[in-house]
């Protein structure tokens, strides 16, 4: 009997006896799935910005364990080093001035699986860009290229919390947003009508 699709290739998916129903239809599409999930931009992944955080996202060092600093260059990594290290509980990126990577965090803007109004209403108004679910499974970080000559933090009446960083600070890793580009698209303009 049919239930459903595969969620990774969308193939046939039969009811396997009695317990939870399939997701996917094979071992590979699981996997593949898997690490579509964890995938992020070759733009950030070829950059020696890597750190990993602990669970309660303080920067560590892949080598040691012990705290990194988002200023100390010689407490980053590769993303293959930091992606093999055993220490922490996952990957941080360090935001350092001169590379134009800029990061909103939206916060508080997931609730079971849906996005609020404002968010939704930011992330229409990127171009399509590399978007991540926060670690804690209730924020939303947009990735892009820009500049920001200091980081901002905006509240407004309709509920949103806005954080946007370019420079000394790091951002904790989640996983990938829906089917997000695995690409940084440019939020000039997002970011001028923002701030």
């Amino acid at each position: 009997m049919i239930l459903t699709a595969c969620e990774h290739c969308g193939g046939e998916l039969r009811r396997a006896g009695i317990g939870r129903p399939q997701r996917f239809c094979s071992t590979r599409c699981r996997v593949a799935s898997h690490r579509a999930r964890r995938a992020v931009p070759a733009e950030i992944r070829g950059r020696d910005r890597w750190v990993r955080r602990s669970a309660d996202k303080v920067p560590l060092r892949a080598d040691t364990g012990r705290p990194a600093s988002s200023t100390d260059p010689a407490t980053w990594t590769t993303h293959a080093a930091a992606a093999a290290s055993p220490h922490g509980a996952g990957l941080g990126y360090v935001l350092a001035d001169g590379d134009d990577i800029v990061v909103l965090d939206l916060d508080h803007c997931l609730s079971g699986g849906r996005l609020a109004p404002w968010a939704a209403r930011i992330l229409a108004a990127c171009p399509p860009t590399y978007a991540e679910v926060s670690p804690s499974g209730t924020g939303l970080h947009i990735w892009g290229r820009g500049r920001l000559a200091r980081g901002r933090r905006i509240r407004r009446q309709d509920g949103a919390a806005i954080e946007a960083y370019s420079d000394g600070r790091y951002i904790a890793l989640g996983h990938r947003y829906a089917d997000a580009p695995l690409e940084l698209a440019d939020l000039s303009e997002v970011l001028a009508d923002l701030l």
